[in-house]
């Protein structure tokens, strides 16, 4: 039997979106070339669109340069390696995509997804897709990043990230529904435990807890994403002689700590103002470590 055509692709079901759905007029890489709307298409044979089988990385941009490229796309490449993906397209062509998208819609600060897929089976080799979105900063910040003070809950349903909830991978309902819940209730941030009671993460950052004058945060041996504002963060810990350590916390120990406060590449450090409507008493280590994290985006210290 021969394999499905590579060309069919998802704008030729444009016609079947309701009447008025229209899309997005921005400029998109995809594999090799930029493209805009209608045209902005993938193979519903990808594995990507089809079954979910992706993996992507989020970078903030700072005045025209992706802070932290070298750690996203390491990380990237790796949970590639692991999961058995076509080898993707080399860092060196993710960035000059990521330079001429950013050129294309004239922005400087700037929010960047690549995401690379399975591709289509049955070709050899198999080769990966591959896509790059650049967007406004803006649009990306949440409420409690511009007030600099944020607000999270703790998600009601237990969760379960299993050993893939290490990889950042395109299959991610469960932790967009988590985000839904925190929507509903009016805040920033779902904070997801686990059956047993432990704190995992929130559904789009990192968590951590100050108490006692240290930092704390869930190991990643709980499945948790080894986030790259999370290592960051971590490192400036021990530049700033902060006391840290990873161990498992409950909620309990989160709405006992005398700080909260949360990580991930678009966001920063976010100290939480409320934690299940609760206020938390303190933000000041959480300020120090976003000044120190700014401080070496800066620097351009990645």
């Amino acid at each position: 039997m021969p394999n499905p055509p590579d060309s069919t692709s998802l704008s030729a079901m444009t016609l079947s979106l309701p009447r008025g759905t229209r899309l997005p007029d921005r400029a998109v890489w995809i594999n090799g070339r930029i493209v805009r709307g209608d045209d902005a298409a993938l193979s519903v044979f990808d594995r990507g669109a089809r079954d979910g089988g992706g993996l992507f990385e989020t970078v903030r941009v700072y005045g025209g340069r992706p802070f932290a490229w070298p750690r996203h796309l390491e990380r990237l490449v790796l949970g590639a390696a692991v999961l058995g993906f076509p080898v993707p397209a080399s860092p060196a062509s993710l960035r000059e995509a990521v330079d001429a998208l950013l050129e294309a819609q004239g922005l400087v600060d700037a929010v960047v997804r690549i995401t690379v897929t399975r591709g289509v089976a049955g070709g050899r080799p198999t080769r990966a897709g591959a896509w790059v979105e650049a967007e406004p900063l803006g649009g990306r910040l949440w409420r409690g990043t511009r007030a600099g003070a944020g607000s999270a809950m703790v998600s009601r349903v237990p969760f379960e990230p299993g050993w893939l909830g290490r990889h950042k991978t395109t299959s991610r309902l469960a932790w967009d529904l988590a985000r839904e819940e925190a929507r509903a209730a009016g805040v920033d941030e779902a904070i997801l435990v686990s059956p047993d009671g432990e704190v995992l993460e929130g559904a789009a950052s990192n968590v951590f807890a100050v108490s006692d004058d240290e930092v704390l945060t869930p190991p990643l041996s709980l499945d948790v994403l080894p986030g790259v504002t999370r290592a960051i963060v971590l490192e400036l810990c021990g530049a700033l002689g902060v006391r840290y350590r990873e161990r498992p916390a409950t909620p309990g120990d989160l709405l006992r700590a005398g700080e909260v406060f949360l990580t991930n590449s678009v966001q920063e450090v976010l100290p939480l103002g409320t934690l299940d409507g609760r206020e938390v008493p303190s933000r000041a280590l959480g300020g120090r470590l976003l000044e120190a994290y700014r401080e070496r985006v800066v620097a351009g210290g990645d």
